[in-house]
């Protein structure tokens, strides 16, 4: 099925694509994670991105960072799960790898899901944005909360598959499921394929 974009109604938003993410001393072994990234989610926001920007898509980031320098405006989910990225610091930068151009915009959140912990919502409804393609980490935490809430505000939410990453195939599998429910799965081709056209 050929899917249509209006590119002028689009935004292409990479999630957590951050050094404290990207760093393997911030986590447990997480081998699937590391392959994954390299193998698959590089390749295809390599091309994805240099795409939506030619087509005109609006080219949004969000990093996990707090706005203190002790956490304590983090939410909870963020507190118990361990998260702390203090204000200003280099865990909370855009992997220079996909670093932003001119003036796209990088929003900071201190919650698993964008919507509830920045003005994004705000931001989005200002530029006229309808769908937002998500890409990035994690496919089951903030990916998957990410295009949940957005459904329920009624943008038309895409998941890049192959450009979303988690700890396990399984785990991420699982997410693609959920995440099905409420908005829809495509690939980076796909979505190249419909920016183009």
């Amino acid at each position: 099925m050929t899917m249509f974009l209006e590119a002028e109604k689009t935004a292409l938003l990479l999630i957590d694509v951050q050094d404290y993410v990207l760093d393997p001393v911030n986590h447990p072994p997480r081998p699937f994670f590391y392959d994954r990234i390299d193998q698959v989610v590089w390749p295809g926001l390599s091309k994805l991105l240099p795409a939506a920007r030619k087509s005109g898509v609006e080219v949004t980031y969000t990093v996990m960072e707090n706005l203190t320098q002790d956490g304590r405006d983090r939410s909870l989910d963020y507190k118990l799960s361990g998260f702390n990225i203090p204000k200003g610091s280099q865990g909370g930068q855009v992997t220079s790898r996909f670093a932003p151009q001119n003036d796209e915009i990088v929003v900071k959140k201190s919650s698993a899901c964008l919507f509830h912990s920045t003005n994004f919502d705000y931001v989005m409804r200002n530029i006229g944005i309808s769908t937002i393609l998500c890409t990035g980490f994690l496919t089951d935490q903030c990916v998957e909360q990410t295009m949940k809430v957005g459904s329920v505000l009624g943008y038309r939410m895409i998941c890049i598959e192959d450009a979303c990453a988690t700890d396990t195939d399984d785990r991420h599998a699982s997410a693609l499921k959920r995440i099905a429910l409420s908005g829809e799965i495509a690939s980076s081709q796909t979505v190249r394929a419909a920016l183009a056209a």
